[in-house]
């Protein structure tokens, strides 16, 4: 677990969020309850919902993005966009987004072997062409900022423009939070399994 000490910007605890603060970064957590119920195991706030108070306007704005691309107004299945999030994750090394997201592609249908396949990436065996695509297109954006024309043209015979829109920005998107993440400190080792820990993104 990241504490503050491990984390080059301080958190802000939880405990002296004012109640804007407190309305606004609690939307964003998938079951807020656990963390405020008063038992004594509730979990911990997320050390990230604590390092996102730290400028409440720009973290809205990011966390609302990322709802949108997992809501009921995104367009791609649910599977795709957790599958270009851990490869994002896996090239960055952000164990937290991999252990988050890990679980969460679980929950939408990433079987274990394909988990375990996203590190070895485009050239596993595991994946279909259109897999092979969506993740050769992660790599062109992390390794070159774009899409490459043929990988572009195969992703455009399977997919509409808004969803090939949409994944472009959960990769970039999720790449940004990487980046951020990682040069505050809160990489994470990467696990072996799904993580049992929620918060935000």
């Amino acid at each position: 677990m990241t504490t503050q000490g491990d984390t080059r910007l301080a958190p802000v605890p939880f405990g002296t969020w004012d109640e804007r603060t407190r309305t606004v970064l609690l939307a964003h957590l998938r079951r807020p309850e656990l963390y405020l119920s008063g038992a004594p195991d509730a979990p911990p706030m997320p050390v990230v919902l604590e390092l996102f108070a730290n400028h409440l306007s720009v973290s809205e704005t990011f966390l609302t993005f990322t709802d949108v691309l997992a809501g009921d107004q995104a367009r791609l299945d649910p599977w795709i966009r957790e599958l270009l999030i851990l490869r994002v994750a896996w090239r960055t090394g952000s164990g937290y987004e991999w252990n988050q997201h890990s679980r969460m592609g679980s929950e939408e249908g990433l079987t274990d072997a394909q988990l375990h396949a996203v590190r070895e990436g485009p050239d596993a065996e595991v994946w279909t062409p259109v897999e092979r695509d969506l993740l050769t297109a992660a790599d062109e954006m992390i390794d070159s900022f774009a899409v490459s024309e043929a990988t572009w043209d195969r992703l455009s015979a399977a997919f509409d423009g808004a969803e090939l829109f949409e994944a472009l920005f959960v990769v970039g998107g999720y790449l940004c939070l990487a980046a951020v993440l990682n040069s505050l400190g809160l990489r994470g080792e990467i696990a072996s399994g799904t993580s049992e820990t929620e918060g935000p993104t």
